[in-house]
C-alpha cells in the first residue's frame, strides 16, 4: 500500500528559508571542523595510552629473571630500567623485559657490576611509575564521553527537529517538552479498497454506508437536523475483515485516511501517547472530512474499574482520548473507527454514545456469506467452474480470513499437479489441509494399526448415518495428517445451523463416541486415538448441562460464565463445589448414555462394518456417496 503524507498548505518565504538555511550552516553543532578536532584529539590519545604502549612491548624479546642476572654478571647489560610491573634491560643486540622478582640485592648488584660504557658503570633507573597521568585519565574518562555525548544529542536534536518540521514524529528532540506533539501521521490517499472488495458482512456495509453518504452529501442530513456518527466500533472474531472494512470506507468516501494501531499510542515515559492522540486529532480537524481508525483500540481503551493500574501512560492516554472525542463536534466531518475482538475489556466511558455512537457487529460469515467472499477470492485466481455450494457448506464456521487461506492453498496445490486453474477438487483438498494439516505420505503405519484405524472412522460414520437427526458423512479418510490425526470423518451439513436441540446435541455426542465403541467391539481394544472425541464429548456434554439448560436435574439453570466470546477466553463455573461435584457426575451420564446408544447402533449392523471397513483399508479414502451406496445394498 502507497503512503502519502499529507502537508499543511503554507505561503513560501524566501527569506525565512534563507534565513534558516544560513543559521544551520553557521551552527556550531554541525560545523565539520568540530568533528574533526575530536578525531584527532581521540586518535592522539588512543595513541599515546594503548597503540604506542603496545608496539613497544611487543617489539621486546621476553626472557627470565635468571637469563637476566646472568647477562648481568657476564657484563652485556649496557641499560636497565626497572618499572612496577617488569624489568626493561638492553644489551649490544637487543632490547629485553623480564618480570619483576623481589630482590633486595638488586641495586647493589647493577651498581657492582662493570659495564662497557665510558664511566665503568651499567645506565640504569631505579624504579619509574607506568601509571598514566591524572590529567590524561580525567581527559579520557570524563571529558572525552560527555563530549561524545553531548554532540551526539544535538546532532539527534537537530535531525528529529528537521523531521519534526516536515511533518515527523515523536522523538528525542520532543523528550523534554511533552505538551508538543510532533507524532508522525500518514494518510492512505491511494486506498483502491471498495464495498465490492468486502463480502459476507452485509449489515455492516450497510451501517457504514450511511456515513460514507454523509460525507459525499452533509446538506441532506443537516437539513432535518441530523448529525453525523461521531465514531463507530466494529466487534468480532479475529479474520472477519474489521480492518479490511474500514478501509472499503475510506476508499469509498475519497478522503484521508489516518490509520494507527492502539499500541502505537502505549509509550515508555508518560505523556508521550496523550501527545500522539492530541497530535492525531489536531492533524484530523486540519484535514477534514476524514477518517480515523483505531486497531485493536483495547491496547488503550481497556477498563479502568476494579483493577490497580501500575501503567499511568495507558491511563492518560486513554483520558486524553476521551478527550479529544468530545472536543469536535459531529458536523465537522471526522468519523471515528476502532476495531476489537475483547469488547468486554473497554472503558465504559468509551463506549457510551457521543463518542462511539454505533457498535457494528462483525459475525462470522453463514454459507452466503462465505460463498460470496469465496467468489471475491477467486476473482484474483485463475479457475475453472467450481462448485461453491459445496465448498461453502464444507466452511462452516469459518472467517473470512480463513477463507482466503483456502483459496490459497487451493491455487500452491493447482500450481503444484502442474494444472491450468484452480476446480473444486483443489478447494476441497485445501480445506482438508487447512483443518487437519497436509497428508503424511511417507507415514508406516502397521497392518494392525490401519485396521484399528479404519473400524474407528467406519464407526463414527456408522452412528452417524444411523441417527435421524445427524449431519451426513461427506468423507472417510485414514490417510495421516500432519497435525496429528491418523484419520478423520467429515460430516457436513445440508444447510446453516443456528440452533441445535437437544436431540441433536446427543445424537452428535453418540456420534464422537462411535469411533471407541467399534474399537472395544470389533477390535477388543481401546486406544489413545479417541482422546479428542473424548475431549469434544465432554465438552458438548458439559455446556449441555452448564449453560443450555438442557440437565434433567438442573433445567434452566446457569452454572457456567464465559469469558470473551471472541477470542475463546474459557468459562469459570459459577457454582458451589458440591454442585460442580454433581455437574462431572451429569456429564459422566450424558455421555455413558450416549455410548450406550452408539453400541447398540454398531452391534445391530456388524456385516457392514466389516464391509465398509474392507473398502476403507483397499481404497483409504471413500466419499459419502460410496460409503451410503455400501450401506444400502
Amino acid at each position: 500500500m502507497k503512503y502519502v503524507e499529507i502537508p499543511e498548505k503554507k505561503e513560501p518565504n524566501p527569506k525565512n528559508d534563507n534565513r534558516k538555511e544560513k543559521s544551520s550552516r553557521q551552527s556550531p553543532g554541525s560545523g565539520p571542523w568540530l568533528w574533526g578536532i575530536i578525531a584527532a584529539v581521540v586518535f592522539l590519545l588512543l595513541i599515546n595510552n594503548f597503540l604506542a604502549p603496545a608496539i613497544t612491548e611487543r617489539a621486546m624479546m621476553q626472557t627470565d629473571y635468571g637469563t637476566f642476572i646472568a647477562k648481568v654478571e657476564q657484563d652485556s647489560v649496557k641499560q636497565v630500567v626497572i618499572s612496577d610491573n617488569q624489568i626493561i634491560y638492553t644489551t649490544d643486540h637487543c632490547t629485553y623485559r623480564t618480570g619483576p622478582v623481589d630482590d633486595p640485592h638488586l641495586v647493589d648488584r647493577l651498581l657492582a657490576a662493570g659495564s662497557p660504557n665510558k664511566d665503568g658503570k651499567i645506565e640504569f633507573v631505579k624504579k619509574i611509575n607506568n601509571q598514566r597521568s591524572p590529567i590524561i585519565d580525567f581527559l579520557m574518562w570524563w571529558i572525552l564521553p560527555g563530549l561524545l555525548f553531548w554532540i551526539f544529542y544535538r546532532a539527534m536534536f537537530r535531525r528529529i527537529g528537521r523531521s519534526s518540521a516536515d511533518g515527523g514524529g515523536l522523538g528525542l528532540g520532543n523528550f523534554m517538552s511533552f505538551g508538543q506533539s510532533g507524532a508522525k501521521v500518514y494518510a492512505d490517499t491511494d486506498i483502491k479498497t471498495r464495498f465490492d472488495d468486502v463480502a459476507g458482512q452485509d449489515e455492516a456495509k450497510a451501517s457504514l454506508q450511511e456515513m460514507v453518504d454523509f460525507l459525499h452529501n452533509p446538506k441532506k442530513y443537516t437539513a432535518l437536523g441530523a448529525k453525523l456518527p461521531k465514531g463507530a466500533l466494529l466487534v468480532g472474531p479475529p479474520g472477519t475483515g474489521k480492518t479490511l472494512i474500514a478501509r472499503a470506507v475510506a476508499g469509498e468516501a475519497n478522503v484521508p485516511f489516518f490509520s494507527m494501531s492502539g499500541s502505537e499510542f502505549v509509550q515508555m515515559f508518560v505523556g508521550m501517547g496523550a501527545a500522539k492522540v492530541r497530535d492525531l486529532f489536531n492533524e484530523a480537524s486540519k484535514k477534514a472530512p476524514c477518517i480515523i481508525f483505531i486497531d485493536e483500540i483495547d491496547a488503550i481503551g481497556k477498563s479502568r474499574e476494579g483493577t490497580f493500574s501500575n501503567n499511568d501512560e495507558r491511563e492518560q492516554t486513554l483520558n486524553q482520548l476521551l478527550t479529544e472525542m468530545d472536543g469536535f463536534e459531529g458536523d465537522k466531518g471526522v468519523i471515528i473507527l476502532a476495531a476489537t475482538n475483547r469488547p468486554d475489556s473497554l472503558d465504559k466511558a468509551l463506549l457510551r454514545p457521543g463518542r462511539f455512537d454505533r457498535r457494528i457487529q462483525m459475525e462470522l460469515p453463514d454459507l452466503e456469506g462465505r460463498k460470496a467472499i469465496i467468489q471475491v477470492h477467486l476473482k484474483h485466481v485463475k479457475h475453472d467452474t467450481i462448485d461453491l455450494d459445496v465448498v461453502g457448506r464444507a466452511t462452516a464456521g469459518s472467517s473470512g480470513a480463513d477463507l482466503a487461506n483456502i483459496v490459497n492453498e487451493a491455487a500452491l496445490r493447482a500450481v503444484r499437479q502442474g494444472k491450468d486453474a484452480v476446480t473444486t477438487d483443489d478447494l476441497e483438498e485445501s480445506v482438508e489441509t487447512v483443518m487437519a494439516g497436509e497428508q503424511r505420505k511417507n507415514a508406516v503405519i502397521s497392518p494392525a494399526e490401519k485396521r484399528i484405524i479404519a473400524y474407528h472412522e467406519v464407526g463414527h460414520a456408522m452412528v452417524a448415518a444411523a441417527q435421524s437427526q445427524s449431519a451426513p458423512v461427506h468423507k472417510i479418510t485414514i490417510i495421516p495428517r500432519t497435525s496429528g490425526a491418523l484419520g478423520y470423518t467429515m460430516q457436513v451439513d445440508e444447510g446453516e445451523h443456528f440452533l441445535y436441540s437437544r436431540q441433536e446435541l446427543l445424537n452428535k455426542i453418540a456420534t464422537l463416541t462411535g469411533g471407541r465403541v467399534a474399537e472395544e467391539i470389533i477390535c477388543n481394544t481401546c486406544t489413545t486415538g479417541a482422546s479428542n472425541d473424548i475431549e469434544q464429548a465432554t465438552n458438548l456434554a458439559r455446556a449441555m448441562v452448564t449453560r443450555y439448560g438442557m440437565s434433567d436435574r438442573y433445567g434452566m439453570m446457569a452454572l457456567e460464565s464465559r469469558g470473551n466470546t471472541y477470542l475463546d477466553g474459557g468459562s469459570r463455573l459459577a457454582c458451589s463445589d458440591s454442585t460442580a461435584a454433581d455437574i462431572d457426575n451429569e456429564v459422566k451420564t450424558i455421555i455413558a448414555q450416549a455410548k450406550d446408544k452408539a453400541a447398540a447402533l454398531i452391534t445391530e449392523r456388524l456385516d457392514k462394518m466389516h464391509a465398509v471397513a474392507e473398502y476403507l483399508l483397499e481404497k483409504e479414502t471413500i466419499t459419502g456417496e460410496e460409503f451410503m451406496s455400501i450401506l444400502n445394498k
